[in-house]
């Protein structure tokens, strides 16, 4: 696993826009249909904006309707933590990026079935996406 990404507050206010910030780092939520990648059709990486920590594959994304994009599983469970949330009187499992400690957003036992049941349905704003590199000829 990669080495622990620990900054200040004000490190991470200089390197991340305020939504960023609000999202990543005070566990907040951006509103459906208006974060990048939720309806992203390429293939690629996504990685976690605060560290760069290879997160999603575009192979596990899917469209969920929800506004936000929805993975079925992490590239690597290695990468990500996943915490209960009481807040806003629910009970949910939150998805944090287990080397800065990003809130990423949550998982959810609603995704299709025929690919695990699971729905990582992760805040836009907590990505970068790579777009893979086109095969010569393709």
């Amino acid at each position: 696993m990669a080495t622990k990404v620990e900054k200040t507050e004000q490190e991470w206010r200089e390197q991340l826009t305020p939504e960023q910030f609000e999202v990543t780092r005070n566990a907040g939520t951006e509103r459906a249909f208006t974060g990048p990648y939720w309806d992203e059709k390429g293939e690629g990486t996504y990685t976690c904006v605060c560290c760069g920590t290879e997160l999603f594959s575009s192979g596990t994304k899917f469209e969920s309707g929800t506004g936000w994009p929805s993975f079925t599983e992490p590239a690597n469970l290695e990468h990500v933590e996943l915490r209960q949330d009481t807040s806003l009187f629910m009970q949910r499992t939150e998805v944090i990026c287990k080397t800065c400690g990003a809130h990423l957003g949550h998982v959810f036992e609603d995704g299709p079935a025929d690919r695990g049941g699971q729905r990582y349905c992760i805040n836009g704003c907590a990505l970068e996406f790579t777009q893979s590199p086109q095969h010569p000829g393709s």
